[in-house]
This record gives structure tokens, C-alpha cells and sequence, in this order.
């Protein structure tokens, strides 16, 4: 086992949502109820589009799919636990499913962002080298890509759960949060070496998400300068709108993402903080089949068709 035999904290209290804004609990509770449903419906529904319609049967929305699949099970993580939590009177949880929960969140959270990268590669060698995009996107290197995405994902929810749970968890067990979220957890813990592991875990995952948003920013600095040199404006708006959708949804995550790990140290009331997580956690999932279904021409043509039928 991880570091429990070292502490004495056998389960851990949330506190998030039972001291504040209790009285606004039913009503929050019914809107993250039916985003999370709309989501699930949402991504499934584009899962079942790409599946039956075989036109969609490219790389680009089989990417889509994984896509979609990871954000599933990084709200399926998350989301269940927070509604059970607000209808409860008690929000303890166990040692061991507090390390799984984080464990999950970062594996399928991680996962995502990757999965990211490799549709903005797609897009980089559908535009700048499409003769030789049946070469490089045929379906082992399709299958390589996404298995290597996934197995980034666990290698990362399993970085960061060894080196958080190897700590000594002597008292307090109250989480000031509304799941459990790693800074929130290693204030719990108590030793010398406290600070310097969670000055490491914040390191790695800035490091993780920077690398990824670096890559994808260079796909597209060369996509923008080939689709730039296309004659026609036709093929230009086509070329650009073959990105839109996936542009967006690395716009939306990482502003959002930039909000909650990269803000400003300083004093943070816990509504603040709750809030601001929220917006990442909960929304940002939500937006993504959203932007993917409007944005996205031969999608939504697809999803209308599937509806008829």
C-alpha cells in the first residue's frame, strides 16, 4: 500500500459546499445534475454518430471518440461522488478512495490533454503534408497514438497519487474543497518534506500542460502559415474551419486551466477557490460536445441525420 501504514488519518472530511452557500445546495445541485447528463448524452451521442456514420471514420473523429471517452470517465470520476456528497449529511470518505479518486481524475484529466496534441498533429499533417497523411495516420500508427496517450495518463495519476499518498497524514481530515484535489490534500499532511512535494507535483503537472499547449501552439503556427498560403479564399476558410472546433475546446480548457493552477499565490477565501474549480471541473467538460457539435459541419450534419433515424 501507498504511505497509510505511516498515518493516522484512516478517511478524510469535505467542507467544500457544507459551510457555504448551503442554503443555494438544491439548486446547484439539479444544475451540475443535468450538465453532467448532458454531457454524458452529449459525448455519447458524438460516439454514436462516428460509429454509425462511416464518412466520419477518419482519423480526425476517431481521435474525437477517444476524446470524448476520456472526458467521460474523468467527470464518471469526479461528478457522482460531488452529487452524492451535496444530498449527504456525511462526506467522509475512506483513505483508500480518496487515493483513488485523485488517481482517476489526473490519469483520464492527463489522458485528455494529450489526446489534445495528437488532434492538433493530426490537423498539422492533414493541411502541411496531406500526401503523405495516409502514410503517417494509417491504423497502427492511429492505434500507437492514442494507446501512448492513454498510457501517458496512468503514468501521471500514478506519479502524482505515489508521491501525495506516501506522505504522513496526522490530523486534521478536513478537506477545504468540493472533491479531492491534491493541493487541498498535501496541506493535510505533516512532515519536513511536505513543501518540497508539493512544490514537485505542482512542477511536473505546469510542466505537463505548458509541454502540451506548446506542441499544440507549434502545429498550429505551421498550420496557420500553410493555410495562409493557399490562393483561394474558399480553401482558406475551409482549412480554418476544419480546426475551429478543436481550437476552441484547447481555448476553453487551458483559460480555464490557467485560472485554477496558474492564479496568483496570496490569500484565497475557500468560496473563491471552490468556485474557480468549478468552472474547470464541471463547465468546461459541459462545453466541450457543445463546441464540437456546433462547430463542426459534417458532425452536426451526421448527429441531425442520426436523430431522424
Amino acid at each position: 500500500m501507498l504511505g497509510r501504514n505511516h498515518s493516522s488519518v484512516s478517511e478524510f472530511i469535505l467542507v467544500g459546499f457544507s459551510i457555504f452557500l448551503w442554503h443555494l445546495l438544491p439548486a446547484f445541485f439539479l444544475l451540475f445534475l443535468l450538465m453532467y447528463l448532458f454531457l454524458l448524452l452529449g459525448n455519447l451521442l458524438i460516439m454514436a454518430t462516428v460509429w454509425r456514420e462511416h464518412s466520419l471514420h477518419t482519423p480526425m473523429y476517431l481521435f474525437l471518440c477517444a476524446l470524448s471517452t476520456s472526458e467521460i470517465l474523468y467527470t464518471l470520476a469526479l461528478t457522482p461522488r460531488l452529487l452524492a456528497d451535496m444530498l449527504s449529511a456525511c462526506h467522509a470518505i475512506t483513505w483508500t478512495a480518496c487515493a483513488s479518486q485523485i488517481f482517476f481524475s489526473f490519469t483520464f484529466g492527463f489522458t485528455h490533454y494529450f489526446l489534445l496534441v495528437i488532434m492538433g498533429y493530426d490537423h498539422y499533417v492533414a493541411i502541411c503534408h496531406p500526401l503523405c497523411y495516409n502514410v503517417l495516420m494509417n491504423p497502427h500508427g492511429r492505434a500507437h497514438l492514442v494507446v501512448w496517450s492513454w498510457a501517458g495518463g496512468s503514468v501521471m495519476g500514478l506519479v502524482v497519487t505515489t508521491v501525495v499518498f506516501h506522505l504522513t497524514f496526522c490530523g486534521p481530515n478536513e478537506i477545504h474543497h468540493f472533491f479531492y484535489h491534491v493541493p487541498p490534500v498535501v496541506k493535510l499532511a505533516c512532515g519536513t518534506d511536505v513543501p518540497a512535494v508539493a512544490l514537485g507535483v505542482g512542477l511536473v503537472c505546469i510542466t505537463t500542460l505548458l509541454g502540451c499547449c506548446l506542441l499544440i501552439l507549434l502545429s498550429y503556427t505551421f498550420i496557420v502559415a500553410a493555410i495562409l498560403r493557399i490562393p483561394s479564399a474558399e480553401g482558406r476558410h475551409k482549412a480554418f474551419s476544419t480546426c475551429a472546433s478543436h481550437l476552441t475546446v484547447v481555448i476553453v480548457h487551458y483559460s480555464f486551466a490557467s485560472v485554477v493552477y496558474l492564479k496568483l499565490k496570496g490569500p484565497q477565501s475557500l468560496e473563491g477557490d471552490t468556485l474557480m474549480a468549478i468552472t474547470y471541473t464541471i463547465l468546461t467538460p459541459f462545453l466541450s460536445p457543445i463546441i464540437f457539435s456546433l462547430r463542426n459541419k459534417e458532425l452536426k450534419t451526421a448527429t441531425v441525420e442520426l436523430n431522424k433515424t
